[in-house]
């Protein structure tokens, strides 16, 4: 998935995904900088449940400020369905690739 050219709209949600132990996951947060938080999140620096895995970015958003960034945050974790078709189309996509 290719990262949103940088402009005015400096806040992003995102969901990230990775395959290991346990089968594909999904984690779901919010930023102000997409490859600094990717890093962190695949250098162990990220939250707790993402540490340990390789993550990839699998779709983000951008918006003007914080709160509506954190309120689609908020709206996406409880989006199991659309986090499963991500989850579904990148397990597809590496399958592919392999």
């Amino acid at each position: 998935m290719s990262r949103p050219a940088k402009s005015k709209h400096r806040n992003y949600v995102y969901v990230l995904g990775s395959a290991g132990k346990g089968g594909f996951k999904t984690y779901v947060g919010w930023t102000n900088d997409l490859d600094r938080r990717l890093a962190a999140h695949n250098k162990g620096k990220g939250a707790r449940s993402t540490r340990g895995r390789t993550w990839r970015l699998l779709h983000s958003e951008s918006f003007e400020t914080r709160s509506e960034a954190m309120s689609r945050e908020w709206h996406l974790k409880r989006d199991r369905s659309f986090r499963r078709k991500l989850s579904q189309s990148a397990q597809l996509k590496s399958s592919r690739e392999a």
